[in-house]
């Protein structure tokens, strides 16, 4: 998986294994390794998540006023609000290039890169800010980034683009959409084993020797939290191996009562709930262990075709859905802010120093449009999390009536939390002042 070397103190290895270990206040994981004795444990570094739902929100419920504990939220948001004051509600910032279109795929595209959008099928975006900050990264980890997906991409053409667009927020270069990985255990292989192969013992099984090993020398806070950890990834495991026993790809339905052939061994999971909250977990995994510090979650895609038996909203896929502000559709607004809440929640569990995960990372959520009816003029967008003490949460800023509001000068504020500083990304000549 990576040429890289790294120091036993920081990978748990087994056969065909290797597993990063989260922050310790014992062991000085991240950057180089000098005694204990010498300087103190350093500091955990600044992670990156950027979430994505398609086809934008319900027009009256997307909103946010006030300040720290007094926020208030609209009911899309409101599975937000034990979050209030480690987020930052964003209103009035657009990509210029994505009004060209005016269609979901040429307002997707470029989402993360502000970048023109080749039409008539041809595919030329940009290079988005998440793998940009993963070619900076990229060689401090095992994985450079981690790109997942809830719903297979799409490479028809639709009014002259690309679905492609449509189906990738995360660009390597500006003719490569990032390969986006829609199967949880072949996500989890990704983050822990050198050569992933049908058959393998349990990743926790190949590591505990060497786990064993390791807890002898760390203090008693850090042992509970390495049993903590263990215990997640074994949890992990065990919903993915049962997930992968229920069936192929969401929205699939058997004809018959039961299939009269055998389903996939490590299919996705057929409840589109299950799918979601394991992919959130291995996100948090990721960052938790520092396998990777860049991660792209696309819940669906835009002119999504999912839908939500789960809420008991089976009667209309998800685009047709959002062209109406039905309590059916702020009910699947909901379910996805639900999954933006249970992986800042995870993140805010787990503490790194002072500091929690949460703390030290930037969650962004966001879609290409504020409604369904394809209104790009302002964007969707909230930011949750510290990074590393430098975004101050609990704000509410409004830049819908100012000059200057690409959404590109967020990403060039985000890329200065995690000292990458360009002069120009996108559109966008300078960063944000207030984020």
């Amino acid at each position: 998986m990576s040429t890289h070397h790294f120091s036993r103190r920081t990978f748990l290895r087994g056969v065909g294994v290797s597993m990063a270990l989260p922050w310790m206040e014992s062991l000085t994981v991240w950057g180089d390794t000098p005694p204990v004795a010498v300087r103190p444990a350093s500091e955990a570094p600044v992670r990156l998540a950027v979430l994505f739902s398609g086809n934008g929100f319900h027009s009256r419920e997307w909103w946010a006023k006030g300040e720290g504990k007094q926020i208030e939220l609209g009911k899309v948001l409101e599975p937000l609000a034990d979050h209030r004051e480690k987020m930052l509600f964003i209103r009035g910032l657009f990509n210029a290039e994505a009004q060209k279109g005016n269609i979901h795929s040429s307002q997707t595209g470029n989402l993360l890169s502000g970048a023109p959008l080749a039409s008539g099928g041809e595919i030329r975006s940009g290079t988005s800010i998440d793998q940009l900050l993963a070619q900076r990264y990229g060689h401090s980890t095992k994985v450079p980034s981690l790109v997942l997906g809830c719903e297979k991409s799409n490479p028809s053409v639709h009014k002259n683009y690309s679905m492609l667009y449509s189906s990738h927020i995360s660009w390597s270069s500006p003719t490569t959409p990032t390969p986006l990985e829609i199967y949880p255990a072949l996500a989890f292989d990704r983050l822990f084993k050198d050569e992933a192969s049908k058959g393998d013992q349990s990743v926790l099984d190949a590591v505990l020797s060497d786990a064993k090993d390791l807890r002898r020398n760390i203090s008693a806070n850090d042992q509970r939290k390495l049993d903590e950890y263990l215990d997640s990834v074994r949890d992990v495991e065990q919903r993915i191996e049962n997930a992968g026993k229920k069936g192929e790809l969401q929205g699939w339905r058997p004809t018959l009562e039961k299939p009269n052939m055998p389903r996939p061994a490590d299919g996705i999971p057929q409840d589109i709930a299950e799918h979601m909250k394991l992919m959130c977990d291995i996100l948090v995994l990721g960052f938790q262990t520092d396998t990777t510090r860049i991660t792209t979650l696309k819940l669906n895609n835009d002119h999504s075709s999912l839908r939500f038996p789960n809420l008991g909203v089976d009667y209309m896929i998800h685009h047709l859905l959002s062209h109406s502000d039905t309590a059916d559709w702020l009910k699947v607004n909901q379910f996805f802010l639900q999954q933006v809440a249970y992986i800042a929640r995870k993140l805010d569990s787990i503490q790194e120093g002072e500091r929690t995960l949460l703390d030290n990372s930037m969650l962004l959520y966001c879609s290409s449009m504020i409604t369904g009816s394809h209104d790009a003029t302002k964007l969707p967008v909230v930011l949750l999390g510290g990074a590393g003490g430098r975004i101050k949460g609990g704000q509410v800023l409004d830049y819908l009536n100012k000059p200057d509001r690409q959404m590109c000068r967020l990403f060039l504020s985000m890329m200065d939390k995690m000292d990458v500083r360009l002069p120009k990304f996108g559109d966008a000549a300078k960063p944000l002042d207030e984020v």
